[in-house]
């Protein structure tokens, strides 16, 4: 049986870089044909086309949770920031959803806990926006908006709030990595994919390992990794980890596209951020730790943090980046409180020690984006504590086709729709054409 079972989970994880659940989307009537669609419309053949630059905010946060389900009315507006600014693009991994028991990491997976965590955060991400909205769309047509609505209030369709549709989420054993994005951005995003990579028991199984996705943005193109690398606070554990780091940069592979000219490995993307429970300490004794910590001596504690080494130093992370670290170790905290393990409280006997430790980190690689914000979150759901980055990415856009769109939202659109008619047909061959955003 058991054999059986890790076959299963090893092909499992093998299946489509398609194998992903995400919102079905709902875009604007002219925006349901995609570039990839017409070739005529290529950013390579349009004529006189340049490349413009635009920024967008992007959000990513990471936390492992322990393996604690989260209770309906857990609030993480202090990790997403949703009541003091809105970004573009957010992106959040998750590590221990569930257990790492065998029955989890053998099993089958357990997609209840990661379709909790997607209501959760979107409830969260649309709350204002559902508020202020005074949009009514059609419940039984989820892409098309009717061509009456439309002849009454031209606006109406492309001024609606920016409320976020999640495009890609995606979870291996333990690791969730969920990425949401303006619903207006969402015609713009391109060849959505997912790569799994386990590296935990028997150096493929997924209770630790990495789950990495990309998409295109306009002609930019964006890879997250959500990682959960070896544990392990002895001398020389940081070998294992930095072991992971190599499987996952070079096991993780995506498809080349219709035109064979999309990035295939990790680091070919233009825009490259790690984010997880990389499970690197600090190589100092632990009463020592200890005593740092409670000087909060960051500085002298980051000097012999294991990853801020390697960032420097080391050859598996050359050329990345991480932001000033200026909060408090993320991990380990007693059950339900502020105190680090091994401070006060001593638990059952046989349980491990921890120092504290900056495990949960956020690095980035690539040209092009700034680090607004780096940040840890106080929720005490687990032993760590979530971290959160905001960045500022710059992303390519076609000039000629931005001029196009801009047509479409000029009133010159209106004397073209009103001689539009759907047809029934018309949205199931809609529907077929956006089946990518589909499981």
């Amino acid at each position: 049986m058991w054999p059986t079972l890790v076959a299963s989970k090893i092909l499992n994880k093998r299946l489509g870089s398609s194998n992903f659940v995400a919102d079905y989307p709902e875009v604007p009537l002219l925006a349901v044909t995609t570039i990839d669609d017409h070739p005529s419309l290529s950013t390579k053949t349009l004529p006189n086309d340049h490349k413009g630059t635009q920024k967008y905010k992007v959000f990513v946060g990471t936390w492992n949770v322990g393996g604690i389900a989260p209770d309906e009315g857990l609030n993480i507006k202090d990790l997403l920031e949703t009541c003091n600014q809105s970004c573009d693009i957010y992106v959040l991994g998750f590590q221990e959803i569930v257990p790492l028991k065998a029955s989890n990491v053998l099993g089958p997976e357990n997609s209840k806990i990661s379709m909790k965590w997607n209501s959760i955060i979107r409830e969260a991400l649309n709350k204002r926006t559902q508020q202020s909205s005074k949009v009514q769309r059609d419940t039984k047509k989820n892409i098309l908006c009717s061509i009456e609505e439309v002849n009454n209030n031209p606006a109406q369709t492309y001024k609606a709030p920016h409320d976020f549709q999640c495009i890609i989420s995606r979870q291996m054993v333990g690791i969730l990595i969920t990425v949401w994005a303006r619903r207006d951005l969402c015609p713009f995003i391109r060849h959505p994919s997912v790569s799994c990579v386990g590296c935990g028991i028997m150096g493929c199984l997924g209770n630790k390992g990495s789950i990495s996705v990309r998409f295109l943005l306009h002609e930019t193109s964006f890879c997250f990794v959500c990682s959960h690398l070896a544990s392990g606070g002895r001398e020389g554990d940081e070998k294992y980890r930095n072991s992971n780091l190599a499987e996952i940069f070079s096991r993780t592979s995506f498809p080349r596209g219709p035109f064979l000219d999309l990035p295939r490995k990790i680091l070919d993307h233009d825009h490259v951020i790690l984010l997880g429970d990389l499970n690197y300490r600090i190589s100092l004794p632990e009463e020592t730790t200890h005593l740092l910590v409670e000087k909060r001596d960051w500085d002298s504690l980051l000097e012999n943090d294991q990853l801020m080494m390697e960032l420097t130093s080391g050859n598996m992370l050359r050329g990345w980046h991480e932001g000033a670290i200026k909060f408090a170790p993320t991990y380990k905290y007693c059950p339900n409180s502020d105190i680090y393990h091994g401070c006060f409280y001593q638990g059952k006997k046989a349980e491990k020690k921890r120092a504290p430790a900056w495990c949960d980190r956020i690095i980035w690689f690539g040209k092009g984006l700034n680090q607004l914000q780096y940040r840890r979150s106080e929720s005490k759901l687990s032993d760590h504590r979530p971290v959160k980055a905001l960045f500022t990415a710059q992303v390519r856009v076609s000039t000629a086709l931005k001029n196009l769109q801009s047509l479409f939202l000029s009133e010159r659109f209106e004397q073209i729709n009103t001689q539009l008619d759907v047809s029934p047909t018309d949205d199931e061959f809609v529907c077929k054409k956006l089946s990518s955003f589909l499981l």
